[in-house]
Order: structure tokens, then sequence, then C-alpha cells
């Protein structure tokens, strides 16, 4: 099976601006990236990084295309001869067992969802199944399933849902990851910090190598 990982590389994690300038953003989303096509292929599959730029990326092959990412990957399920996952790179806690929930259903959707409404990960066996991924996409990759006649699946886990985009969102990562993302992030002097309300993240100014 043929998983694509999307990945922007025009403007990585812009909403993570307040606390990374554009090189941080660049390394943080790249480490993401690492984390989610290491894991596909643990599980004995085969990543296709779906780049909206160039990039330099030594793990696995690189396709750039400009469009947009509901137009480029939409390119791919209509032209596939064999099932398609498509999986986001920003998934720092994903793991073996979690993909592999995902890849082996044999439904012809099988989508997992992401918190707040988005559409995390997805495996598409029919050539008539087509993604939009503005708003909230999961609802409407359901609703498309269901009206084309698929056979449907919905993945619940945990660890396919935390995506990043937010600041808070980095406490997920610093709470329970333990990737390249999560190292990066410590070495940058990311920290948990509780109060009385909501744990959050603070920073603290450290020297630091950069991560491997």
């Amino acid at each position: 099976m043929r998983v694509i990982v999307p990945f922007d590389a025009r403007g990585p994690k812009t909403r993570l601006s307040t606390l990374l300038d554009y090189d941080d953003r660049n390394e943080f989303a790249r480490a993401m990236l690492r984390d989610v096509v290491s894991v596909v292929q643990d599980t004995g599959r085969d990543p296709l990084v779906l780049s909206s730029a160039p990039i330099e990326f030594e793990n696995c092959p690189v396709l750039v295309d400009e469009r947009s990412l509901s137009r480029a990957v939409n390119e791919r399920l209509r032209a596939a001869s064999s099932a398609v996952a498509v999986v986001m790179a920003d998934l720092p806690l994903i793991t073996d067992a979690a993909l592999e929930r995902l890849l082996t259903r044999e439904e012809d959707v099988v989508l997992a969802r992401g918190i707040g409404g988005g559409t995390n990960a997805l495996v598409s066996r029919t050539t008539d199944f087509a993604v939009d991924y503005h708003g909230t996409s999961y609802l409407d990759h359901r609703s498309t399933a269901l009206e084309i006649g698929a056979t449907l699946a919905e993945i619940d886990s945990y660890r396919l849902a935390v995506d990043i985009d937010e600041p808070d969102d980095l406490v997920e990562v610093l709470l329970h990851g333990e990737s390249r993302a999560t190292q990066w992030l410590r070495d940058r002097g990311f920290r948990l910090a509780s109060g009385t309300g909501r744990t959050t993240v603070r920073r603290t100014d450290v020297t630091h190598e950069p991560s491997q």
C-alpha cells in the first residue's frame, strides 16, 4: 500500500509563530515529518512525501505538487490502482500500532478523525472517493463516503487524533511523546508549566546542538 504524507514546505506551522520563528517552525515540521515517515516504514509500507515545494529529504521519495492539498491528493486517489492511505505529516504521537489499525481495515473508506474536526489519516480503496480538507473535513469525508455508497470505517485513536497547529497542542507532545519532535522541543527549552488551570508550555533560554 502506498502511503502519501502531505507536507507544507512553503509556510510550515504559521499558527506557532508566537513561539517559533520561521527557521524553528521549519525544523520542527521536518522533525514531525521524519517521525511519521519512520512509523510508516516500520509498518512495512512505502511512504511518499507530497510536498508543496522542493525539499531535501533523504528518508523516502518526494513528489512536489504546488496545488492545493485537496487537489494534489485527489489526483493521486483518482489515479490509484490499489488502496492509498493519506497520513498527515504533523502527527508526532503516531505509533506503529495506531497506524496498523487504520491500514488493516478492509472497508472502502477508513477515516481517522483529528481533534477539532479535521481528517488526520484515511484509506481509500475506491477511485470514486475525493477529499476536501477545508473546514470540518471529517464530517465532509464521512458524508462523501456514504453518498458514493462506499463501506465506511471510523478509527477512534488518540495517537492519530493529535495534530499540531496551535501552541496549546505542544502540551500533548511533551506529555505523551517520545519522538524526534518531542526531543526537538525539549532541546529548545520547552517545558510543561502547571498552574491553577490547564497545563501549558513555556520556553526557557538554552544552548543546544541541532537534533539529529
